[in-house]
């Protein structure tokens, strides 16, 4: 049996304020750091040991791994920075206001943007200041491959390449990965892990900081999941995901 941690970053300053953040580099907020600590001290608490870590190449997810190794002692474990790990681009919807969208949009549209499996946010242009391809974090990637907005089916097909090719092969032989990276980009992982239907991911909601391992056969078939974490504090977690694209 192999074990596969993932972990959401911690709340991120925008998580707080509600908006859509796709790939802005956004910091952690207080809350998110005390929520990436507090992982950490779980995994530690029930022994979890690791070879090594992937995470994207925003700073939320880097720094909540950061949080998760100190409190492990592992801060010296090797780290890939992956940019197929980021968050699900949300196109032009970045830097919005959910509830506010929600308001103006309605609360179904929201849903059909943050949850859908293939309907994408309005696109983001590749004139606007903030297009990745101006990054010089994304300069080796083809302009053709940089998104300008995703839905969660096109963040499949960008982060599967990398669980196919890299992680997938590790986790086999029997090395204890851990992945802290976004919740569409882990909801793309578990879609694949677990079979689900694009019907059945558009109902799950990934906690920020919350350990999550699985427990995987020879073949990466799922044999079973667990929060690393309180239930209660587990589902009042994800009833605060689910609740961020209604208008208030």
């Amino acid at each position: 049996m192999h074990k596969l941690v993932l972990v959401r970053h911690g709340e991120s300053e925008w998580n707080k304020e509600n908006r859509f953040t796709g790939w802005e580099d956004v910091e952690l907020s207080e809350k998110g750091r005390a929520e990436a600590q507090k992982g950490g001290k779980a995994l530690k608490t029930q022994g979890f040991r690791f070879e090594v870590a992937y995470t994207s190449v925003l700073k939320r997810a880097i720094h909540t791994l950061d949080y998760v190794l100190t409190e492990v002692d592992q801060v010296w474990l090797p780290v890939h920075k992956e940019w197929r790990l980021n968050e699900r681009h949300y196109g032009g919807l970045q830097g919005l206001n959910k509830a506010e969208t929600a308001a103006k949009h309605g609360e179904e549209q929201v849903k059909v943007w943050r949850r859908s499996y293939d309907t994408p946010p309005p696109a983001m242009a590749e004139s606007d200041p903030k297009f990745p391809a101006k990054d010089p974090r994304y300069q080796g990637i083809p302009v053709a491959e940089i998104p300008r907005g995703e839905s969660l089916k096109d963040t499949v097909a960008r982060f599967l390449p990398l669980w196919t090719k890299t992680i997938a092969p590790q986790v086999k032989e029997g090395r204890k990965v851990l992945i802290v990276a976004h919740g569409n980009s882990l909801r793309a992982l578990i879609q694949h892990l677990e079979g689900m239907t694009p019907e059945q991911i558009m109902e799950v909601n990934m906690p920020t900081g919350i350990p999550l391992c699985y427990e995987l056969d020879e073949n990466l078939k799922v044999l079973g999941k667990t929060f690393i974490g309180d239930p209660e504090e587990v589902k009042a977690a994800m009833a605060a995901v689910a609740a961020q694209g209604k208008a208030k």
